[in-house]
């Protein structure tokens, strides 16, 4: 039988509760006690949203809040925290369509059917698409695939010389956030073995793409 998507049954407060957590300071750990007191939400509706927190990688098993729970209360990497787990959280429907976040109401509808088994009306199934809806509204999808892609098109314009050792310099622009106009600029300078091996500058360069993301 297959299994329920993640989901918030109580998406809006879910949704307040993010928006308190960019300006609160973060916890040791995120208790039930921070939530009501630190954050002002009381009520089972706010505890209920801690183990959805936890399925977004925000928290750890552990309570404590994570790396991505920080870079989530960076004002310029909020948007792209935020789609990194969600990412994470509906893997199963990037498998079916690696747009997904860039469908309509209906295709998710009929992918998140298909993937649990549900009904359409089913609760779980309306669940998952307002949890869906208001997680991709907060989301930065095009970051990491602008930095990818550029990686990708300067590689292809290089003519590596393996007889030297000269450093071999060249910009990467990453847009943060699409709608405030952010951009950081990072420059790499690397130096090449020399070698005539092409398979030691092909690792070179897909390290660099693997890792250049990484804080």
């Amino acid at each position: 039988m297959a299994e329920n998507l993640p989901y918030s049954t109580s998406v809006g407060t879910l949704e307040k509760m993010l928006e308190k957590i960019k300006t609160a300071s973060a916890p040791d750990r995120f208790t039930q006690d921070f939530v009501s007191t630190k954050l002002a939400m009381k009520g089972g509706t706010a505890r209920a949203c801690i183990p959805f927190l936890k399925k977004m990688g925000f928290v750890g098993s552990d309570g404590v809040p994570t790396d991505l729970y920080r870079e989530f209360r960076n004002p310029a990497k909020s948007r792209i925290a935020v789609g990194k787990a969600f990412r994470e959280l509906y893997s199963r429907l990037y498998e079916m369509n690696e747009y997904v976040h860039d469908a309509g109401d209906d295709v998710v509808l009929g992918l998140i059917v298909e993937s649990t088994g549900n009904e359409h009306d089913n609760a779980a199934t309306k669940y998952t698409l307002s949890t869906f809806n208001m997680l991709r509204k907060l989301a930065d999808f095009d970051a990491d695939e602008d930095v990818d892609n550029h990686i990708e098109s300067t590689v292809e314009q290089i003519e590596p010389d393996f007889s030297s050792q000269a450093p071999l310099n060249f910009p990467i622009q990453k847009q943060v956030e699409n709608n405030k106009g952010i951009n950081l600029s990072y420059t790499i300078n690397l130096n090449l073995p020399a070698t005539k091996d092409i398979e030691v500058f092909n690792a070179i360069f897909k390290s660099l793409k693997e890792h250049i993301l990484e804080d």
